[in-house]
């Protein structure tokens, strides 16, 4: 094996050890490793490996710390900063507000300097002034830690805070100094933001124009929801923005040009070897393409590699594919090792991989590309299979003829004639408007048959969980699968596959019942599974930027818990908090019965829930004990209805063999004796705090009523409400009973068992400590 590839597994070993601590290791044993790796690289060769993988764990290690301790301090969380910094990428503007990443370059509170250096998340509210990419602000901000929710199958964001430098989030306070600072400077933002109104305003279109942004300068802010879920039912992601392998067709272009150069002018051959000005033209227009992509990870490891062949050959040196491969890892470990933590890197590099190791050349012309063509994408959807279940707990198994159909359009047609038409914004406006209508037509056509293919069985396929040994050996299954021909029983590799089928845990037993709160944030949502059956309580809200906790939260856990059905849909009440992801749960299992306590301010069609209603599945008794009958009414026209009322919120009981869980919406005090009444005498339940611990809920008298042996609050992290409100807690922590927050413990599960008390798992935040976790 060469040098650099055994180089770069041990450099990417050490990297990769230290993102699964808990915490950091102190500088003292830091300064121990460096000197061990110079001891054993210097005067040991057989155990220069190790040194490798020593210095890996440091250099992580340090970046971590610097990563860690340049956030916002806690103590001056959720204060107001006077900020002055640049705007950086591009901005994104949407109905309800513009979001944007700011460049800190000074940062002040109360007149006095702040150490605050890096980039900060923003958010600018009610009616923000347009904000240019390059441009500089000065603005009044109010800032916290990176802070994300935690749930089983969902993204780690403070994971991704980390990677992409991200010291804080906040929002723009009113204040009439918010005001820009000078022009905007000249960037490379700039220029795509440039291109990308050039592209919208001679393609008539916009969701054309939004792919043809997408495909020339990485422009994705056009797109909507449902163009990335097209783009995941047939594993294309890869396309819409630029990828690797758009870079690798623009220095194939960047030889063409040097090509025809040499053929227009003999005589620079005289000057300038053509071998090396190839070299150097494919570098550089790889360059400029990847600077328009934003230096995506695919695109720079892609460039990284171009890098390194054209140094071997302008030195006149030789060097293999796996060579190059492990010398752009290397470079990308050693510029950023926070790299690994974002799935682009071990998509790209595990990509690629599995391409030189399992594509065997045959030959050359149209024959051999096309065979190469479809056997890579073969390949990679096999490969990439386990990976894109590990980070995204879905996979296509319609990927492999998706991406047959798409990679020769999207790369070979449609990029380089919007690619001509953007080039031709800048030489020869007349002719830029017809080439991009060519390219947004051909877009338009592409975009419909995947949108087709997007509802073939397959498209969407999710399983519970993957477990990191599955991973692996799934993996080792593919390489398994793809060894050169002649190689005995490679069918067995595909029984390696079959661990990824596993499902995360048994389901309960007969009279046994589990619920997960989830963390939605300011709102509420409860899983709950039997035996056999599934019931959704709230689905968190919907924001006027389209953000969903039920499509973002809701249903991705529920897929990572292995619950591929869902029985009955119950919204407490019509608070966005509550009812704002029904729908998209409610599409994505459209048979299963639906009750709420106010359906005629729900969105889609609802029954009323009301005391009395009861069912069992699995020998689980459930039981609805509010809103009353005559509360709830009879009428959906009647005017009392259409109020908004917290106390019309549906109560459900539900009883297993060993234990109670009483969900109990939005109730106030004034609705308590009445929920108090309904509940019969029996094994103290557990319960979730009314109304997100408000001072209106959670009376004395209800406390003591109801004695349940835990209670769990569902609330957002540092709320503007407050919740839950101290004295409420105070009167659970006068009755004994211990109070678990999800702002503070992530999704909570709880456990009924059939033949003992309730029990509180831990919550998702401590399942898996890491040591960026706030």
């Amino acid at each position: 094996m060469p040098t650099a590839v055994i180089a770069a597994l041990m450099l990417l070993g050490g990297v990769l050890f230290v993102q699964w601590l808990p915490r950091l290791p102190p500088n003292g044993w830091l300064v121990a490793m460096v000197f061990a790796a110079l001891l054993l690289g210097g005067r040991y060769p057989r155990w220069r490996w190790l040194s490798c993988v020593l210095l890996g764990v440091v250099w992580a290690a340090w970046r971590g710390a610097a990563g860690m301790d340049a956030r916002l301090p806690r103590a001056l969380e959720g204060q107001d900063f006077s900020v002055v910094g640049r705007i950086a990428e591009l901005p994104q503007a949407r109905s309800d507000a513009t979001s944007f990443v700011l460049h800190v370059e000074r940062a002040t509170l109360d007149g006095k300097p702040i150490a605050l250096h890096g980039h900060l998340n923003v958010s600018w509210y009610n009616g923000a002034p347009s904000i240019e990419p390059c441009s500089r602000w000065h603005l009044l901000l109010r800032l916290k830690r990176p802070r994300g929710l935690l749930n089983p199958g969902g993204a780690d964001s403070e994971r991704s805070s980390l990677e992409r430098g991200v010291v804080a989030t906040g929002y723009v306070r009113d204040d009439p100094q918010n005001a820009p600072v000078g022009d905007p400077s000249l960037c490379i933002d700039g220029v795509r933001n440039a291109i990308s109104r050039g592209i919208a305003q001679r393609v008539g279109d916009p969701h054309d124009a939004a792919l043809l942004q997408a495909f020339s300068v990485g422009d994705t802010r056009g797109l909507a929801q449902r163009d990335w879920d097209v783009a995941r039912a047939n594993g294309v992601s890869h396309l819409i923005a630029i990828s690797g392998f758009h870079v690798g067709v623009a220095a194939v272009f960047g030889v063409w040009l040097a090509l025809l150069a040499y053929a227009i002018w003999p005589r620079l051959g005289c000057r300038l070897p053509r071998p090396q000005a190839q070299a150097g033209a494919a570098l550089l227009v790889a360059g400029v393409y990847s600077a328009l992509a934003g230096f995506g990870l695919p695109t720079v490891r892609t460039l990284l590699m171009i890098a390194v062949v054209a140094l071997a050959r302008c030195s006149r040196r030789g060097g293999s594919g796996a060579q190059s491969l492990a010398l752009a890892m290397i470079a990308m470990l050693l510029v950023d090792p926070l790299c690994v933590l974002a799935p682009g890197f071990w998509l790209s590099f595990v990509g690629v991989s599995f391409l030189m190791l399992c594509l065997q050349a045959r030959g050359r012309g149209l024959r051999a590309f096309a065979h190469e063509l479809s056997a890579g994408q073969m390949v990679m959807t096999v490969s990439l299979l386990p990976l894109s279940l590990w980070f995204f707990g879905e996979a296509s198994l319609v990927g492999a003829l998706s991406n047959l159909l798409a990679v020769p359009v999207i790369s070979f047609v449609i990029v380089p004639c919007a690619l001509v038409g953007v080039l031709a914004m800048a030489i020869c406006p007349p002719l830029a408007a017809p080439v991009l209508w060519l390219a947004a037509k051909l877009a338009h056509a592409q975009w419909w048959l995947l949108e087709t293919m997007a509802n073939w069985p397959g498209a969407h396929w999710y399983l519970p969980t993957v477990q990191p040994w599955a991973m692996l050996l799934a993996l080792v299954g593919a390489l398994w699968l793809f060894l050169p021909r002649g190689v005995p029983m490679r069918w067995l590799g595909a029984l390696l596959f079959l661990p990824l089928l596993l499902p995360p845990r048994e389901p309960p037993r007969e009279g046994a019942f589990q619920a997960w709160v989830l963390d939605v944030g300011q709102g509420l949502s409860v899983v709950l599974r039997t035996r056999g059956h599934v019931l959704v309580y709230d689905t968190g809200a919907r924001y006027p930027s389209g953000f969903d906790l039920g499509e973002s939260t809701v249903l991705p856990s529920m897929h990572a818990l292995g619950m591929n059905r869902l029985d009955m849909l119950m919204i407490s009440h019509g608070d966005n908090d509550h009812a704002g992801g029904a729908q998209s749960v409610a599409d994505a299992f459209p048979d299963a019965p639906r009750y709420a306590g106010e359906p005629e301010r729900m969105m889609l069609p609802m029954q009323q829930c009301a005391a009395g209603q009861s069912w069992q599945w699995d020998d689980v008794r459930f039981r609805v004990l509010n809103p009353a009958f005559d509360q709830a009414g009879t009428s959906a026209g009647n005017a009392k209805k259409s109020a908004k009322n917290n106390d019309r919120s549906c109560v459900l009981l539900v009883e297993g063999r060993g234990g109670r869980l009483l969900l109990t919406g939005d109730i106030s005090v004034k609705e308590e004796p009445q929920v108090l009444a309904a509940m019969d005498r029996g094994v103290p339940p557990v319960m979730l705090v009314p109304h997100h611990g408000s001072s209106g809920s959670s009376s004395e008298r209800f406390i003591a009523g109801i004695q349940p042996t835990l209670a769990v609050v569902s609330a957002g992290w540092r709320n503007r409400f407050g919740h839950p409100r101290p004295n409420t807690l105070a009167r659970y922590a006068a009755a004994s009973i211990p109070v678990f927050n999800t702002a503070e413990q992530g999704a909570i599960p709880l456990d009924f068992p059939a033949n003992g008390p309730a029990q509180r798992r831990q919550g998702w935040r401590f399942r898996e400590t890491r040591y960026w976790r706030e």
